[in-house]
């Protein structure tokens, strides 16, 4: 990853005016998403969840990190012990902390505040991310089935099958955490434009 561009800190939008695009360039795609929960499933420590943004050429440092878990925003780790004698344990977070950061992200781009996303929007979080995630199971539980198939024409019928439901899913989730916004942190325009106290600036 070290051949990407990286951009300045003042590069990500942090006002609701942002343009599309370039919100679109400071957060991770639903398809990295799905390959950094596949490549990390069974956890992520958070020099590895630093790493992912960073890499990407997206800001995130580990101050950012500490403020967030501060924040209450990051679901809780668990300590996994280390290999060798006398080495301790290892804090490791769930592999949606990944998509958490990314949704939180999305949200101060938008210009909520510290206090909005961590209101009602984070009831909400647990309940899309779990269905991201079962989705996710299920496309690779059945992918795998289909796979061992031994019809040929069979097998490509349903594999375009899964491709087109894996896509409706895809959108499916992304309306969800569309619709969980709205309703989760409704504000009004006067108070995006005064700059509410608990601004989400420093968790940039």
């Amino acid at each position: 990853m070290a051949d990407i561009a990286r951009r300045n800190d003042d590069d990500e939008p942090t006002t609701a005016s942002a343009p599309v695009a370039a919100r679109a360039k400071s957060l991770l795609q639903e398809e990295e998403l799905r390959a950094i929960e596949t490549l990390y499933i069974d956890g992520i420590t958070a020099v590895q969840i630093v790493d992912v943004f960073t890499s990407r050429g997206i800001k995130f440092s580990e101050a950012s990190f500490r403020k967030y878990v501060q924040q209450g925003l990051l679901p809780r780790s668990r300590r996994v012990g280390r290999k060798g004698k006398h080495r301790g344990s290892l804090g490791v977070y769930p592999s949606k902390t990944i998509r958490r950061i990314n949704a939180v992200k999305g949200l101060m781009a938008d210009g909520y505040t510290i206090e909005e996303i961590q209101g009602q929007f984070l009831l909400y979080t647990d309940l899309v991310e779990s269905v991201a995630e079962n989705l996710a199971e299920l496309w690779t539980r059945l992918g795998t089935d289909i796979a061992g198939l031994e019809d040929d024409t069979t097998r490509r019928e349903l594999d375009r099958e899964l491709a087109d439901a894996r896509n409706d899913s895809d959108r499916l989730v992304q309306r969800l955490g569309s619709i969980t916004r709205r309703v989760a942190a409704p504000r009004t325009d006067s108070l995006r434009l005064a700059g509410a106290a608990g601004g989400a600036e420093d968790l940039l």
